[in-house]
């Protein structure tokens, strides 16, 4: 092959842009007796060398092309050299050239930030979405429809799970969530779950049989519901309770006075609680006192308890009619979990899926 003079056009090849200027390009890998050197293209070294004659470089055009992934091909008849890169492997296109950040004017791409993340977590947050793709696709052929009543009221009933709300918050932040991550789950779940209710389905005797298996669990206890305001010294427990006989309010000094962090915000208020939940000396305390009266000091190993009591549930034995509805929705949603996962294999080996980060 002969030498080609003159402007050669590179065309973009991948993500790098071939630049060759001062110099001629040879189409062969030349056979002159000169200088020799070494080619280095994108940073990695050519087994081909160029040469150098009478100051003039030349380059095995074929080498430094398909070393960037161009292929190269010399039609005869037209006395012609076809440059073609070859398509962008590239998931990002051409927005994977991006500059997303840089270390000492050494930029890192989009492209680099995907492969990075698609190599740690990629494949697991891939099948996520294709699990998410399937479900969203069966439901829309059963027609059912999650709206946004739908999720309110999920989210209700995920709450009522907590015995509070700082509870629940709590819960949110050991699983390391916000209360809108959680809210765009549920759509996934309840269309879950309406796809496989019809599977799920509960029978009386089955409710039956949990309730008498578990009637300890549904029946009330005796529970009093109390507020407290906690000191350090009886001395400022004295005083509190002085000021709260002479009409003070109760939550006001909880707020002010109270070094319990965990009530002080809500007045002092502890909610309801059975036996069993306090320490001894405040237990007997609250238990022994009428709605809406005062106790104390009492002295615990946490310091002293000034007790105001603002409720009283009587212990109470649980019916089946009473927890019937209650029950049938906990076994729906144990069958929801156990059927959830033979729901998702099916719905996956009906379909045409293609997953090319596990080569599939």
């Amino acid at each position: 092959m002969g030498k080609l003079m003159g402007n050669i056009l590179f065309r973009r090849v991948g993500i790098t842009t071939l630049v060759i200027a001062g110099m001629m390009l040879a189409a062969g890998a030349g056979a002159y007796a000169a200088t020799k050197m070494t080619l280095i293209v994108n940073g990695k070294k050519s087994t081909v060398e160029p040469i150098s004659i009478k100051g003039v470089t030349y380059v095995p055009l074929r080498s430094a092309a398909e070393m960037l992934g161009a292929e190269v091909n010399y039609n005869g008849a037209t006395k012609s050299v076809m440059i073609a890169s070859k398509p962008d492997s590239s998931p990002l296109g051409n927005e994977g050239n991006g500059v997303v950040g840089s270390v000492n004017g050494v930029p890192i791409t989009k492209n680099q930030l995907y492969a990075a993340m698609a190599a740690v977590g990629g494949s697991q947050m891939l099948d996520n979405l294709i699990q998410e793709e399937l479900v969203k696709q069966e439901a829309k052929k059963k027609g059912i429809v999650i709206s946004d009543k739908d999720v309110d009221a999920e989210m209700a009933q995920i709450k009522k799970q907590f015995s509070s709300d700082s509870e629940f918050h709590a819960a949110l932040q050991q699983s390391n969530m916000t209360l809108e991550d959680l809210k765009k789950q549920i759509p996934m779940q309840l269309r879950i779950r309406k796809l496989v209710e019809l599977r799920a389905k509960v029978s009386d005797e089955e409710v039956k049989q949990y309730f008498e298996a578990n009637r300890a669990m549904f029946d009330q206890p005796e529970e009093v519901k109390a507020s407290h305001i906690l000191v350090s010294t009886k001395a400022q427990a004295d005083e509190i309770m002085m000021q709260l006989k002479g009409g003070a309010d109760f939550a006001k000094l909880a707020k002010e006075q109270s070094t319990d962090t965990g009530s002080k915000g809500t007045g002092g208020d502890l909610g309801f609680f059975g036996r069993g939940v306090m320490v001894s000396e405040f237990e007997e305390a609250a238990f022994s006192l009428k709605v809406g009266e005062l106790g104390g000091p009492i002295e615990t190993e946490f310091g002293f308890h000034i007790i105001k009591v603002t409720g009283y549930k009587e212990a109470k034995a649980a019916t089946l009619e009473g927890k019937k509805a209650e029950i049938r929705e906990q076994l729906i949603r144990q069958k929801i979990a156990e059927l959830s996962p033979q729901l998702l294999e099916e719905l996956k080996s009906k379909a045409q899926i293609t997953n090319t980060l596990n080569g599939r």
